[in-house]
């Protein structure tokens, strides 16, 4: 007979830290035994280091991981392992929704489709060579239309019709927008045929690889409700969107930092 101690054995925790330096934000998140715990995002700013060090604090980083563009700043300061954030974002969103099949990211500055199953990626394609299509594109045409990011969405969720916008490429965008303001043409039309042109652009993303269900869309664009709902109706398609879309990555370098996921 094997005799056991009257204290209750405890399971030992064992807390990770996931960081995702992107190009506009770094994205913090702490598990414990895979567990979500908490989570934080700051600008990336000119120093992504010193800022990188006000969120991990004091935090043991013997179970940390890096993704995202500045992944390699953080292995060479922190001495932690990196992963590419298409495997990220694969193992995030498999985490969140275990049914995801389809994981469409829209960054600040680039934007990927992934194909996965049980986690694992099985196709991707990537746009990190333009901002067009990106959280930079439709911050730079909100300012020129002079919204902020929130009254931009909703401004364009609004409106009834469209202007139609010809050009993709966010500096000679920007000049068109601001002839068509000289024109007198609405400010919520515009701002529509703005989204539905990076609609657009999203949809031959998308079209390389193909889709299946579940889709999952992180990223900070995901916030932007206008585009959630044109690609729902285009796609005829659930979107499946995180509490937090913009942790996807970082969850997922948590969880292989816990070494449950290879």
């Amino acid at each position: 007979m094997t005799l056991f101690s009257s204290k209750w054995l405890k399971e030992e925790l064992i807390r990770t830290v996931g960081i995702d330096i992107g190009s506009r934000t770094i994205k913090h998140v702490v598990m414990e035994n895979s567990n979500l715990i908490g989570y934080s995002i700051a600008d990336t700013g000119i120093d992504p280091l010193s800022n990188l060090h006000k969120l991990i604090n004091n935090e043991n980083l013997d179970h940390l991981v890096a993704t995202g563009y500045g992944r390699y700043l953080a292995h060479i300061h922190l001495k932690c392992p990196v992963i590419t954030e298409i495997k990220a974002y694969a193992v995030g969103a498999n985490f969140l929704f275990p049914n995801c099949r389809t994981v469409l990211d829209i960054g600040g500055q680039d934007s990927k489709i992934i194909r996965v199953k049980d986690g694992k990626v099985e196709d991707f394609e990537m746009n990190d060579k333009c901002a067009a299509g990106t959280g930079k594109f439709l911050e730079v045409m909100a300012t020129t239309l002079g919204f902020t990011i929130d009254e931009f969405s909703n401004a364009a969720a609004g409106s009834a019709s469209a202007v139609s916008i010809s050009s993709m490429c966010t500096v000679f965008a920007e000049s068109e927008v601001v002839s068509l303001i000289a024109r007198g043409e609405d400010r919520c039309s515009i701002a529509l045929g703005l989204h539905q042109s990076i609609l657009n652009r999203i949809i031959a993303l998308v079209g390389r690889t193909g889709f299946e269900d579940e889709i999952v869309f992180g990223g900070g664009v995901a916030k932007n409700r206008c585009i959630v709902t044109l690609l729902e109706k285009r796609l005829r398609k659930r979107m499946n969107l995180p509490k937090e879309p913009q942790i996807v990555g970082a969850i997922g370098a948590a969880l292989i930092a816990d070494g449950c996921v290879t």
